[in-house]
């Protein structure tokens, strides 16, 4: 497990606060479509989950988080929301493993990620074994949304005390969430532990 030293603590926290952000706007947008009953009822303990983290982190900052002044446009069918949010869930996990190590008392929060990441993960099972329409639709949003997240990452990871650290920590989420994606079967399976971002073309 990748191990931070306690000079990267408020750069973590302040990357979960934005992943939490980013992620509970999105989960309040989802709510917008027309999702099966049980993903409604989900979302909406998901969305508590992410306030409460929101306000934690925010206290622990002294800082508050910004507000989008409108929800972001996101996919009207199911599967491919099922990725975005799946997507968004993964990154918030990676961050707030990082931050469990340096922080062991906030390891509850890293209890509701692995929660939120193992619903997604057991829906996007079903949708990949179900129609092949529904499969293709996950597996075409799978790459969309990969291929943006390099250039998301290292948005997260600009921070002085991070610095040191970027090219591994890079590596290391990268490798995490595409490892994760890749055995649900919504992207190939990663050869010999590389990233396609780092594979020669």
């Amino acid at each position: 497990m990748l191990v931070l030293p306690s000079t990267c603590e408020r750069a973590l926290l302040e990357r979960f606060l934005r992943a939490e952000s980013m992620a509970l706007w999105a989960v309040r947008a989802a709510q917008t479509q027309h999702l099966p009953p049980h993903v409604q009822t989900f979302l909406q303990r998901h969305e508590t989950d992410e306030q409460d983290h929101l306000r934690q982190f925010e206290g622990l900052l002294g800082t508050t988080s910004q507000r989008a002044s409108m929800l972001p446009t996101v996919p009207s069918q199911w599967e491919m929301l099922a990725v975005l949010l799946f997507g968004y869930e993964a990154l918030g996990l990676e961050f707030a493993r990082l931050l469990a190590t340096l922080r062991p008392d906030l390891s509850e929060i890293l209890d509701d990620e692995l929660a939120h990441v193992g619903f997604f993960e057991k829906e996007l099972a079903g949708i990949l074994a179900g129609g092949e329409t529904g499969a293709q639709q996950a597996r075409e949003a799978a790459r969309t949304w990969w291929k943006k997240l390099p250039r998301t990452l290292d948005r997260y990871l600009q921070d002085d005390s991070l610095t040191p650290y970027r090219a591994e920590l890079r590596r290391h989420i990268l490798s995490a969430i595409e490892t994760r994606f890749a055995s649900l079967g919504l992207l190939p399976q990663p050869i010999s532990g590389l990233t396609r971002g780092e594979r020669p073309s």
